[in-house]
């Protein structure tokens, strides 16, 4: 289930995760997870080819959706250590962003008020290979140059774009 909600983020009732992204699509909360190190890079992923949606694409570190009346930062958390094997510690969230994707490949729609949370790693990622293709580490000018070679999610040039003015709090 997905917690649906209007254009201001206010909880308007729930659906199944499929029903939701069935076109034309209907807006629900999710997030998108941003891992930094020391060095102020962030952990991308390539999503894996087995994805539902947007296979084979970079992405922020780890995107989901938190259930009906879940903790938005206990469930980043949890998807985190699912995706990536490893926990997530330090996070904050820096942003909302309102966003519409049709995935060609399977029709489906994307329709998400999305929170953009900044964290770091306890350990080394693990990679759940069902989930992630590859992970890589990279800086803001890196990430904006895969955004502009079409390889990235339509919704990473707005977490892009929320998370660059961070990348200072982030260190």
């Amino acid at each position: 289930m997905v917690e649906l909600v209007d254009e201001h983020g206010a909880v308007t009732g729930e659906m199944q995760v499929g029903a939701a992204h069935t076109a034309p699509g209907t807006l629900h909360r999710a997030f998108s997870v941003v891992v930094v190190d020391d060095a102020g890079r962030m952990l991308l992923q390539q999503r894996a080819d087995a994805k539902l949606r947007f296979p084979g694409l970079w992405t922020n570190s780890c995107c989901g959706h938190p259930a009906p009346g879940a903790d938005l930062a206990a469930s980043a958390a949890r998807r985190v250590h699912e995706e990536l094997g490893a926990d997530l510690v330090d996070a904050h969230a820096v942003g909302t962003f309102r966003y519409r994707a049709l995935d060609a490949g399977s029709g489906h729609v994307e329709t998400e008020f999305d929170h953009v949370v900044v964290g770091r790693l306890s350990g080394e990622p693990r990679p759940d290979p069902d989930e992630v293709g590859a992970t890589r580490w990279v800086s803001a000018e890196e990430a904006r140059a895969l955004v502009d070679a079409g390889v990235t999610t339509p919704w990473f040039v707005d977490v892009l774009r929320i998370v660059a003015p961070h990348d200072a709090d982030a260190r």
